[in-house]
């Protein structure tokens, strides 16, 4: 198939894919789930015969005592089997409390809020959270549990704003855990893969609201990233790096830039050689980008630029699957010219792939632990075994660099390698037989990936 080809067929299939059907986050909140739901992309149908789904705390607490297996099931967008069950789910989707404290610079909300109802609400009372991921919909405490991150080289990943969580642990109580009074514990319970217990809130920092702007530039060379690699993902609060990897480019650069009300700033008509885009663009090249944020430089809320997506539009089919890893930044250049080499393997069973900045963490489990990371993000169409084919040769490619897989997207690393990716896994390991001894909260994913049963 000829780059044109694939471009075209790319949209066609990624508008009947990403973008069939459209849904107000706000509405998908507030759907009673059921048993055997499938998850966001529609790769899994998951096994539990029972979905509870409390209307507050003490119902969880009735809920964990009469389970003995038991996983929590959020907005259903991971796409492995980090959330199935053999027995039991629990949804929190009508814990949806928010409750700002303006004096401590803190906001906590209730397990089941998304990240797309939070953000109008504290933004409204003059405050924003540092970072947000690409697509808006996702909860919140789904998103710390697996290191869910957005992107900046400043910026932390989602977890990192945490200060508090209350769980209710595998006996049924109400336990809380925070950054001033837990130290090392806390810094393994916030990232704890759903194993930990059942997370009811979640306490967040927060900082002034902010404006921003988005430009996007296009056909940006990969030899640029070569000596600039840390100069580009640092252009902006935020940047995004598109491409699929042919014709040796980056198709387009998604720069986010902090702006102060009324001020202006000229944009550059080059950046690096790629071209100022003269319209608001998709992350897939001719593709609509009618659902996507304003670009163009046109000032707005910090939650309506961060994002890919506008937070009131989400994609709800999802028939999609995803893949990411993370390498240290420093050798990201490396990195992608290792995966690009894979390029006419890669290109016929992708969508696009992104790539992004995380600073480095101290939480036990991100996968930005301890090392300012590159994220090489993979949006794979539907094809389940021609991506698991080719999922093993881009992790082979990417072993020298201590590549870490994300937790909730599709990898085929083995849990030997995975568990010498992170020194603080026997501490882990360790926290979690201390609050659920019985192993509650394990599913097939746990015992395979973290406990290697």
């Amino acid at each position: 198939m000829d780059k044109r080809q694939f471009l075209k067929t790319s949209s066609a299939i990624a508008t009947g894919a990403l973008l069939s059907r459209v849904a107000n986050a706000d509405t998908a909140s507030s759907t009673e789930p059921t048993a055997h739901e499938t998850n966001w992309a529609g790769n899994l149908r998951y096994h539990a015969d029972h979905l509870f789904a409390p209307r507050n705390v003490d119902e969880v607490q009735q809920t964990v005592r009469k389970c003995a297996k038991l996983r929590a099931l959020g907005s259903r967008h991971s796409f492995n089997t980090i959330a199935d069950s053999q027995s039991n789910q629990i949804s929190l989707v009508h814990l949806d409390s928010i409750d700002l404290d303006a004096q401590a610079h803190t906001v906590t909300v209730g397990a089941g809020v998304r990240y797309g109802t939070l953000a109008p609400v504290i933004d409204a009372k003059g405050f924003a959270v540092h970072n947000l991921a690409s697509l808006p919909h996702i909860t919140v405490a789904g998103a710390i549990a697996t290191a869910t991150h957005g992107s900046g080289i400043k910026n932390g990943n989602l977890a990192t704003a945490v200060r508090g969580l209350e769980i209710v642990d595998s006996y049924g109580n109400v336990k809380t855990f925070s950054r001033e009074k837990d130290g090392e514990d806390f810094l393994g319970s916030v990232v704890a893969l759903g194993a930990l217990g059942i997370v009811t809130k979640v306490t967040l920092n927060v900082l002034p609201r902010f404006d921003m702007t988005q430009v996007v530039y296009r056909n940006l060379s990969i030899n640029e990233l070569e000596h600039n690699l840390e100069t580009i993902m640092g252009s902006g609060y935020s940047v995004s790096l598109f491409t699929d990897w042919q014709n040796h480019k980056i198709n387009q650069v998604w720069i986010k830039r902090r702006v102060k009300p009324g001020e202006h700033h000229e944009i550059a008509a080059e950046f690096y050689g790629a071209k100022r885009a003269t319209e608001n663009m998709h992350p897939i090249d001719g593709h609509s980008a009618v659902n996507c944020t304003e670009q163009m430089g046109v000032p707005g809320p910090w939650y309506e630029r961060m994002p890919h997506f506008k937070m009131n539009f989400t994609p709800s089919s999802g028939a999609e699957l995803q893949t990411e890893y993370f390498v240290s930044r420093d050798r990201g250049y490396e990195a992608i010219r290792a995966v690009e080499e894979l390029r006419d393997k890669i290109t016929p069973h992708l969508f696009i792939t992104e790539i992004r900045a995380i600073a480095a963490d101290n939480l036990w489990m991100s996968m930005a632990y301890k090392r300012d990371s590159l994220a090489i993000h993979f949006t794979w169409k539907p094809e389940t075994p021609e991506v698991h084919a080719v999922l093993p040769l881009i992790e082979e490619k990417l072993a020298p660099f201590q590549a870490r897989p994300h937790w909730a997207k599709v990898f085929t690393v083995a849990p030997e390698r995975l568990h010498k990716l992170y020194e603080k896994m026997p501490d882990y390991k360790a926290l979690m037989r201390q609050h659920d001894p019985q192993g509650k909260f394990h599913n097939e994913f746990v015992d395979k990936n973290v406990f290697n049963a």
